[in-house]
């Protein structure tokens, strides 16, 4: 019988990304352990206290570790401990690449652009983005704030943003009043993204105290699909799946094949250094669902597009039964949307089949019928190349999540 690797999970599970991480980690070790025969092959350590999340590693006897370098102190220690490492978080941090230590990370740049094209096809004039002001760790909201940016001005729309003076809720009231203020000087209806979801909650009680309606004035999107705040916000916060659960599956399977090579001097030649997973994209509530556009043939065909995400747009007809050709349909959709036609149903498609998928018990093959797609490997190939997982890994991923 194979022994019990202990694997040490040093992840702060006070917050949303690394409860989801910790949650894709125990997801690769349940199925391990059923491959098994139902054998245990890890044995996790996950300390909750954050003083007490790193081990003494002089005095214990574990095989690896997954952490997140977000800790300047956890960073250190591992980089000097010849154990076998796998990193994860959001790219920024105290990692340092050089190290040898192989880093998962989520792509920010792919979520920033997925929140505006989610706020551009709700037909909103003006868009806006709130991050958090710059530190160490945080670069990520940066980088989310960049790409949202770059797209909103390819769209041809202006573009808020705003980070603050304040980094958490320690001087909540002052915080409240910067983002008061700066909410109630922006142009109306408007789409937000805040840079996760934590601060789009700030923004909801913002509108609330403000007295600004959710949608219909300001339509908020956030980061991390953290249902503990996304189902009890009123109204219920849209946010992007980062893919953070798979993002601790990916580790952890990374982590057993350098633990199986049998010598921590391979480590760095025998694995990338970094690996960037993709988001798996919108999970919409109420909190953007709005048509804020004045061309009425482009909120219809918005309509259809959402009403049918499985069937392809009657695009011809829909200009038909409007009265004006298709090219002057296809034109005004990318003014206010600021993507084809083609490029919203493919979204929306695949938004679709994640919910599917994820969120019901039906058989992969019936999944495939219902969304439109001729075959399960036609579905498969179409979710691999848009996410880069198959149907059966993304639901093995993600079902564990609490619905």
């Amino acid at each position: 019988m194979a022994e019990t690797s202990l694997v040490a999970v040093i992840l702060d599970a006070a917050r949303a990304y690394d409860r989801l991480i910790i949650g894709g980690v125990a997801q690769y070790v349940g199925d391990r352990t059923a491959a098994n025969g139902g054998v245990a092959t890890w044995s996790l350590y996950v300390e909750e206290d954050p003083i007490q999340k790193l081990p003494n590693l002089a005095r214990w006897h574990g095989q690896g570790v997954i952490a997140n370098f977000d800790d300047r102190r956890v960073a250190a220690t591992l980089r000097g401990s010849g154990l076998p490492v796998v990193g994860v978080g959001s790219g920024y941090g105290w990692y340092v690449a050089s190290s040898g230590i192989p880093y998962i990370y989520t792509d920010n740049v792919a979520i920033g652009r997925a929140g505006a094209e989610h706020l551009l096809a709700c037909g909103l004039p003006t868009l806006a983005f709130y991050g958090y002001p710059r530190g160490r760790t945080t670069g990520w909201s940066d980088e989310r704030k960049a790409a949202f940016v770059a797209t909103v001005e390819r769209a041809g729309r202006p573009c808020h943003v705003f980070t603050g003076r304040q980094r958490d809720v320690r001087r909540w009231e002052d915080l409240q009043e910067e983002l008061q203020a700066w909410l109630a000087r922006l142009p109306k209806p408007v789409g937000l993204m805040a840079c996760n979801d934590l601060r789009a909650r700030h923004v909801l009680e913002a509108c609330q105290a403000l007295d600004l309606k959710v949608p219909a004035d300001v339509a908020v999107i956030g980061v991390d699909n953290d249902q503990l705040i996304c189902e009890l916000t009123r109204p219920p916060l849209s946010s992007i799946d980062q893919a953070a659960r798979r993002i601790g599956y990916e580790a952890a399977a990374l982590l057993d094949r350098m633990m199986a090579v049998g010598s921590r001097r391979k480590r760095g030649a025998a694995t990338p250094t970094s690996v960037i997973v993709p988001p798996l994209g919108v999970v919409v509530r109420a909190s953007t669902d709005t048509f804020a556009s004045q061309d009425e043939a482009v909120v219809e065909m918005l309509r259809t597009l959402r009403a049918s995400p499985g069937r392809k747009p009657p695009v011809a007809d829909m200009a038909e039964r409007l009265g004006i050709s298709r090219a002057s349909l296809e034109q005004r959709f990318r003014t206010v949307v600021g993507r084809s036609i083609h490029d919203e149903y493919v979204r929306l498609r695949l938004q679709h089949l994640r919910t599917l998928i994820v969120d019901t018990d039906l058989p992969l093959k019936a999944i495939a019928a219902r969304a439109g797609f001729p075959s399960l490997q036609y579905m498969t190939t179409f979710l691999r190349r848009q996410c880069g997982v198959t149907p059966a890994r993304l639901r093995s991923m993600e079902r564990t999540r609490a619905r």
